[in-house]
């Protein structure tokens, strides 16, 4: 099916790895021009890299989207390079480090507060304006099931309500925004496994304690087949999540095959949660 975005310009944030890689190359095969942004400049070019000889393009602009004068330059740079942004996908996220509500010292809230809500706002402003001046566009943000289910959010309840603002935030502004012609919609990924460890810069949840936590991408695909993956099992669809799989829901909704659609909420989890 054509999706219709080709030459359309995106900017994915956090595109640098894990989810973000897929939804890079999902983009760039669909021949859209992409700006990756994110800190980790070095694992954003390898994941540009990937893209050589796909209908699109990838580029890669360093930004901490905690800091508002660099999203500023990050649109203002994509701009001069692509034109008019017609996609934002807020992809950056994390968790500090999962522990008990009560023992989370200040500055890991204040880390997953800056990266999780100030992050998203700072690029859905910097963007919005010009969306609904042009009346068009299309803003994909990426929650967490975290914010949906109670034992998604075991020790990182802080975390999931960050998510659950980004939720919110989405769903008013689907509302005053789409009479100007532009959508917005989420995507709550469930357990979202990389393809190979090294598919991740140094910043991911997974170098810091994913992968000491559950171990690698293949012992945690081995271990979802087998029923033994403690968060798999009682998932109706047995099987580890995959970037691709979010990228394939984040495609759609940027199309206009989703021209009708806005202020939705997608759970992309195997059916670990089902409204």
């Amino acid at each position: 099916m054509d999706l219709g975005l080709a030459d359309k310009t995106v900017i994915i944030t956090g595109g640098s790895g894990g989810i973000g890689r897929g939804l890079v190359q999902g983009f760039a095969d669909e021949g859209c021009r992409v700006v990756i942004a994110g800190r980790d400049k070095v694992k954003g070019d390898e994941v540009a890299a990937t893209c050589a000889g796909k209908p699109g393009t990838v580029d890669v602009i360093q930004t901490d989207i905690t800091d508002r004068e660099q999203v500023e330059v990050l649109v203002a740079e994509t701009r001069k390079r692509f034109g008019p942004i017609d996609v934002l996908v807020n992809n950056s996220g994390g968790v500090a480090y999962p522990r008990p509500f009560l023992e989370k010292p200040a500055d890991e809230l204040d880390w997953e507060l800056d990266l999780n809500i100030w992050g998203v706002v700072n690029c859905t402003r910097a963007v919005g304006g010009e969306m609904i001046e042009r009346e068009q566009g299309a803003i994909v943000n990426i929650t967490s099931n975290s914010a949906l289910l109670g034992p998604a959010a075991e020790q990182v309840a802080h975390y999931g309500g960050t998510k659950g603002y980004v939720m919110s935030l989405s769903k008013g502004l689907a509302q005053e925004w789409g009479p100007h012609g532009v959508r917005v919609n989420c995507i709550a990924p469930g357990w979202i496994v990389p393809r190979k460890a090294e598919d991740v810069g140094e910043g991911s949840f997974w170098k810091k304690y994913g992968y000491e936590f559950f171990g690698t991408p293949e012992q945690m695909a081995e271990q979802a087949e087998a029923g033994t993956l403690f968060n798999i099992e009682s998932q109706p669809i047995r099987r580890v999540g995959r970037p691709e799989d979010i990228a394939d829901l984040a495609l759609f909704f940027a199309s206009d095959r989703a021209g009708f659609v806005t202020g939705q909420l997608v759970s992309v989890s195997g059916g670990a949660y089902m409204p």
